[in-house]
């Protein structure tokens, strides 16, 4: 099988942000500081970068399902887990960073896909 290097350049962008936004959760805005900025800007490109070239035609459905599927559970996951703490370790402050760097990941790449859809789809009809 071969693989377009578009296809290999979207995945590799999905790899590095899906690890970048878990970083990014885990170490949040407390530790990364001047950086935190830099990061959530690095993760819309890496997003855009995924909506432009990472999808195939025959995948666009199946994403946009998952992705709309996240970032619902994300923003709602994000605004009730606040308040959970073991031992003297905030853990709802790091789960909801977490989603929220993801949120930041994905709604660009979904934005972009659901456009370039309804491109698609005004152009057949």
């Amino acid at each position: 099988m071969i693989r377009s290097k578009e296809n290999l350049l979207g995945a590799r962008a999905f790899m590095i942000g899906v690890i970048l936004a878990i970083a990014v959760g885990i170490l949040g805005a407390s530790y990364l500081r001047e950086l935190y900025a830099i990061m959530l800007a690095v993760l819309v490109v890496l997003g855009l970068i995924i909506g432009f070239v990472n999808i195939a035609p025959h995948d666009v459905n199946t994403f946009l399902m998952a992705s709309v599927s996240l970032v619902i559970v994300s923003f709602a996951g994000a605004a009730g887990i606040k308040n959970i703490e073991l031992l003297n370790i905030e853990i709802g402050d790091i789960v909801s960073s977490t989603l929220g760097a993801l949120l930041v990941l994905v709604v660009p790449a979904t934005i972009i896909v659901a456009i370039k859809s309804l491109f698609s789809i005004s152009q057949t009809s």
